[in-house]
């Protein structure tokens, strides 16, 4: 399997998987596919990697830009992460998640937020940050991680594109 970014022939097969990978989730909004093309369309991806394997686009991963209460810049919220379900469990969102982690350190971003299971992404270094507030989420579920050990502190806010309602 290849991690590489978008392309424009990648979207549609983009939209497939993340609406697949959220159908049954009980947490999900079903509106994750139409979130990712409203950032797409407002230019705020700012890192969007595919899973191909053999050609076929079978996970996504999208970043984008996050605003802090206490001005600080250069973060970013992780997610959507997805996988079509007959791929899901097999790694494809660990390496999804490395790759965007590694493309956001490489730009020399200050760090990433995201909207999660604390045990998976814990093991990306992610941990509940009480300085750090999503409103609205249990803390638990809102983690952070710093690539210059430099923590903000404030309410973080996400592109309007997560305000996207299923159609």
């Amino acid at each position: 399997m290849l991690t590489r970014p978008e392309t424009s022939r990648d979207v549609d097969a983009i939209r497939t998987v993340v609406a697949a990978a959220f159908l049954d989730a009980p947490h999900a909004s079903h509106a994750e596919q139409f979130i990712v093309d409203a950032l797409r369309a407002a230019g705020q991806l700012t890192v969007s990697l595919v899973a191909d394997e053999a050609g076929a686009v079978i996970g996504h991963v999208a970043v984008s830009p996050v605003t802090i209460s206490d001005g600080a810049t250069g973060w970013f919220g992780l997610g959507p992460v997805a996988a079509l379900p007959a791929w899901q469990h097999r790694g494809i969102g660990v390496q999804l998640v490395r790759g965007a982690l590694a493309e956001l350190r490489a730009h020399g971003s200050s760090g990433c937020v995201v909207l999660g299971n604390p045990q998976y992404y814990s093991r990306f270094g992610f941990r509940p940050q009480p300085s750090l507030v999503l409103p609205g989420v249990p803390p638990e579920y809102f983690q952070v991680l710093s690539f210059n050990g430099t923590l903000p502190t404030g309410t973080v806010a996400y592109h309007d594109a997560f305000s996207v309602q299923a159609r």
